[in-house]
Formats: C-alpha cells, structure tokens, sequence
C-alpha cells in the first residue's frame, strides 16, 4: 500500500491515500460489465438507500470484492488510520456495504452523513472539466467533493474542498457531513466508489 496522509482540517482527521493502478483497473471494468446488465443493474440497484440525486447508485457483489482483496486493502488503511491517529489496535472490522456512485452533469449529492463507524470514497472516473463559472466567483466547487464541521469562525474554518482526481481515496468519520455540488459543460462520467464499515467495540469508543 502507498503511503497515506493523514488530513486534520478541522476535527475530524481525514485520510488520503491512492487506489493501486491494478485494483483501478478492475473495478472499472467490472462495472463496465455490470452496466450493461439489466437485470443485474436492477438487483444491484441501492440508489433508494442513498442521498445521491444521480444517475445510478449500485451494490458491488461480495464475490467481487473477495476475488480483488478489496476488503483487505479497505481494512489495512482504516489500521494506519486509528494506530496514528487514536493509538490503537485494529480488532476488527466489517465492510457494511460498498457501492458505486454514476455521477453526470447537473447531478449532485446533497448534504448527508453514512451508517456505520468509517466511510470513505474513491474514484475512478473524472471529467477533463467540471465546466466554468461566473468570472466574480473566486472558487470553483463544481463536483468537487466538500467535507463540513462546525462554523465558519476566525481561525477556524467549516468547510473543506476536495477536487476529486483518479485513484484518490479518502476516508472519514460516518458522521462527517459532506456534499457534491453539480458540474456542467461535460457528457464525461464522474465515478465513485464508497463504502460504509462498522469497527469493533474498543477502536470506536473515543474516549477509551
């Protein structure tokens, strides 16, 4: 696994870390097959669960995830995770779910929180552009992904941007809301993948 960076904006620390070349490539073509699959589409379907007003959100198989270790690589750097940033030892960890997020443009995730203990995304497909704005705007927050805490106060910010680029991973607290504001100016697919994971006993109490 490449190195991780740990990301203390605020309270909560978020991690960064990249999704290896080959697990890229897998996941991309097995959602390629999947898309293409009606039926299978339709059974995998989760976008009812989720906050996503997008074109389609789906469950990976767990046959899937086994055959690429994708549980394991999602377990070690939730272990990097808490030894340095709680000091503490991993137990145990399960995957509750991890699904896929299709995103195009005037689509967007509204503001929202995930079950669990650690949530995270990825992703796999990015637009060249997310499309221009208003030369007054000093920022363009178009499908990049923003993270919220608190209030704006002096010294100490509330928000959070992350310009979503290929092979990026982050993971979070569940409770850590967050958002995706709408792109425009592009048919391109903006693709994630997330996952929610509830950790054994003694690594989620805080105060231990």
């Amino acid at each position: 696994m490449s190195e991780i960076k740990i990301l203390k904006p605020f309270g909560p620390s978020i991690v960064k870390l990249s999704i290896p070349d080959d697990l890229i490539v897998k996941l991309n073509e097995y959602i390629d097959r999947i898309i293409l699959d009606e039926e299978k589409v339709s059974k995998l379907d989760h976008a009812n669960h989720l906050a996503g007003k997008v074109k389609q959100e789906f469950l990976l198989e767990n046959d899937f995830m086994q055959e690429i270790k994708w549980g394991e690589f999602l377990a070690n750097a939730v272990k990097i995770w808490l030894q340095n940033d709680s000091n503490k030892e991993l137990k145990s960890i399960e995957i509750i779910r991890c699904w896929v997020v299709r995103q195009f443009q005037n689509e967007y995730n509204p503001v929202h929180l995930h079950s669990g203990h650690i949530s995270g995304v990825g992703y796999l497909k990015v637009p060249k552009s997310f499309g221009k704005v208003s030369e007054k705007k000093k920022t363009n927050d178009k499908g990049n992904l923003t993270f919220i805490s608190g209030s704006d106060n002096l010294f100490s910010k509330a928000t959070h941007v992350i310009k979503p680029e290929v092979g990026d991973f982050y993971l979070f607290p569940n409770y850590l809301l967050h958002t995706v504001y709408p792109f425009s100016d592009t048919d391109e697919e903006r693709r994630s993948i997330s996952f929610n994971a509830q950790l054994d006993k003694d690594s989620a109490n805080y105060a231990s």
